[in-house]
């Protein structure tokens, strides 16, 4: 079995420990402890290079806002840009996931927007749902297709993946 090594990145609150535990658990977290949210934040912001060490390390990398807070899609294109910058290298395999698709209502980035930027970025996009599990298993499956250079000979699909949640 081979593990795969995926980093979730994006702001507070849209959703990256939510479509994570969804994937391996398949279930979703109603009630969110912000405290969590804040103490993860302080660290990222104490030790700063702890995130470049996570990037460095990492294979993959699923860039998550929530599609219904404009601000969460504007942080994630520094994020990207610090990706490139420690990887070296602009063909990393990568995904931009808008977030919270079951809150269409209340919708402050569009579908065309999120596509526009995949487009730029030359990486896949989609819309999930966390909540409802929408396009959780798809995303998980793509970013480790993109991860694979080479089909296992055996065909077998079973993996294990680490993941870190930034």
């Amino acid at each position: 079995m081979r593990e795969y090594k995926v980093v979730v990145l994006g702001s507070g609150g849209v959703g990256k420990s939510a479509l994570t535990v969804q994937f391996v658990t398949g279930s979703f977290i109603e009630k969110y402890d912000p405290t969590i949210e804040d103490f993860y934040r302080k660290e990222i912001e104490q030790f700063a290079s702890m995130r470049d060490l996570y990037i460095k390390n990492g294979q993959g990398f699923i860039l998550v806002y929530s599609l219904v807070n404009q601000q969460s899609f504007q942080d994630i294109k520094p994020m990207r840009d610090q990706i490139i910058r420690v990887k070296r290298y602009e063909k990393v395999p990568m995904i931009l996931v808008g977030n919270k698709v079951d809150l269409e209502g209340e919708r402050e980035v569009s579908c065309g927007e999120g596509k526009a930027l995949a487009d730029d970025w030359n990486c896949p996009f989609l819309e999930t749902s966390a909540k409802n599990k929408g396009s959780v298993d798809e995303l998980f499956a793509e970013i480790v297709r993109q991860m694979n250079y080479a089909s296992q000979p055996n065909g077998d699909d079973q993996c294990c993946s680490s993941c870190v949640i930034l």
